[in-house]
């Protein structure tokens, strides 16, 4: 079992940043690619973007390519989403997310999520 708790969230002005963490505890973190999703009012959760396990290979959504970058310290039992140049449309709950599983496998286990609103 694997508990992930994020932080960071708040209230940011549009074109701002925020860094958001996810904590891991539980099992060995090295061992679990790492997700974030996030889900608006009145949306479906959405993916944000994956780093894998090493940390060495990262994806992301057309949506938030080249603002946010996804990074980790496995001696931390960290992951991070850093955004930058936050845009209105960014408010949403975000979500981590951790699996053992290659590309493609479900996502083992969630956070609880945290808060980001954009202001225009």
């Amino acid at each position: 079992q694997v508990q992930l708790v994020e932080s960071g969230g708040g209230l940011v002005q549009a074109g701002g940043s925020l860094r958001l963490a996810c904590a891991a505890s539980g099992r060995t973190f090295s061992n679990y690619s790492m997700g974030w999703f996030r889900q608006a009012p009145g949306k479906e959760r959405e993916f944000v973007g994956r780093i894998n396990r090493s940390g060495g290979s990262t994806s992301y959504a057309n949506s938030v390519k080249g603002r946010f970058t996804i990074s980790r310290e496995n001696a931390k039992n960290t992951a991070y989403l850093q955004m930058n140049n936050l845009k209105p449309e960014d408010t949403a709950v975000y979500y981590c997310a951790a699996r053992t599983g290659d590309y493609g496998s479900p996502w083992d286990y969630w956070g609880q999520g945290t808060q980001v609103t954009v202001s225009s």
